[in-house]
Order: C-alpha cells, then sequence, then structure tokens
C-alpha cells in the first residue's frame, strides 16, 4: 500500500520529534545540578574541606606558639636577673679586694702595744693607711669633693653655716669644710658640707 508524502513525513516528524524530546530532557537533566553535579563541583568541595582543617587548627597553632614566647621570654628574665646578681657580687668583691691590704694594716696598728709604741708612730701608721685607704677606693671610682675656696655648688655641696666675705669676689665661696663628700662612679654618695662666705 501506497502511503502520501504528508503521511510519510507525518510520521517521521513524530519520530524525530520523539527524538529531540529524548534529547533535550536528557540533555536537560544531564544541566542540572542537583541530579548530576559536576566534577568541578565535587572538587570544589573537596578543596573546601581540605581549608577547613587548618582553620579549625589556627587557635591551638596560636595558644602553641604564645606558650612559646612566654616560656621564652620567662627564661631570657630569669638569666638576667641571674646575670645582674653575678655582675653586682663581681664589683662588690673588686671593691673588698682594693681594700685588703688597708685592712691588713689597720689591723697592725690596732695590736700595737700602747706601752712601747709612742703616738707620733700612730699618727703616721694611721696617715698612712688613709692614703693608701684613699688610693685603693680611688682606682675604684670614689673622689673626694673638698672644695675650700672654691665657689658653692648646690649639687654638690651642702651650705651648713655662713661667714661674712671680705670682698665681693669672695660672694658665695667656700671658707672651710666640716666634713667631705664623695663622688663614686659621677654618682653623689655624700656632699661636702661647708662654709659659705657671704658678701652683704
Amino acid at each position: 500500500m501506497a502511503f502520501s508524502n504528508d503521511q510519510t513525513k507525518g510520521a517521521g516528524g513524530t519520530a524525530d520529534d520523539a527524538s529531540r524530546e529524548q534529547d533535550v530532557n536528557g540533555s536537560a537533566d544531564a544541566a542540572d545540578p542537583e541530579l548530576h553535579p559536576s566534577a568541578s563541583d565535587a572538587q570544589g568541595a573537596g578543596s573546601a574541606a581540605q581549608g577547613a582543617a587548618p582553620a579549625g587548627a589556627q587557635p591551638d597553632e596560636h595558644r602553641e606558639r604564645y606558650l612559646r614566647l612566654a616560656a621564652e621570654y620567662d627564661n631570657y628574665r630569669k638569666r638576667t636577673a641571674r646575670e645582674r646578681q653575678e655582675a653586682g657580687a663581681r664589683a662588690q668583691a673588686e671593691l673588698v679586694r682594693h681594700l685588703i691590704d688597708a685592712l691588713d694594716d689597720i689591723s697592725r696598728f690596732a695590736h700595737l702595744d700602747p706601752g712601747t709604741t709612742d703616738t707620733a708612730t700612730v699618727v703616721q701608721g694611721v696617715d698612712m693607711v688613709e692614703r693608701k685607704l684613699l688610693k685603693s677606693l680611688g682606682a675604684a671610682g670614689l673622689q673626694v669633693v673638698n672644695p675650700v675656696d672654691q665657689a658653692f655648688d648646690p649639687a654638690l655641696h651642702e651650705a651648713v653655716a655662713t661667714e661674712p666675705a671680705l670682698s665681693s669676689e669672695d660672694d658665695h665661696m667656700v671658707a672651710r669644710v666640716y666634713q667631705p663628700g664623695y663622688l663614686f662612679n659621677g654618682q653623689l654618695l655624700r656632699p661636702a658640707r661647708v662654709v659659705v662666705k657671704q658678701w652683704s
């Protein structure tokens, strides 16, 4: 039996339409991310999971670093305190070492027999010990402040009395020293107690 062209086209069109609809539906299903997740989406999810792990471990890393720095600082503080203490002990030992010879001389004069020793010998011995002691302390950094006939300096001198000056040039000059002062390596240990001339 023969078919007309319209019937052939109609049948063929129906088959083509069905095939085309199946392709479109298949393509739509493949394109739907909910039904078929792509490989890139899967890789992105894996990367996000990997990136989340360091973020969770970051507080622990910061805490460990903080504890390490705190321990290092504590060790540094203890070490510096120990070094300062040791340096102070060495400085004191060095100062005492300068005084040993003078102490030996004082010991010898302290045990002289008063019945066989005249006063002149004792005075000479004490004068010798004083000079040796000042020399030893001077080597360690001691400086005597004895400002007779010098201008009064309130930073180094303490005025305990005044007396009239004979001229205006002598105003605020030191007339006498009641008690010498001492500097040690530039630090004032005791001001010199002096009498100051005053012009009126």
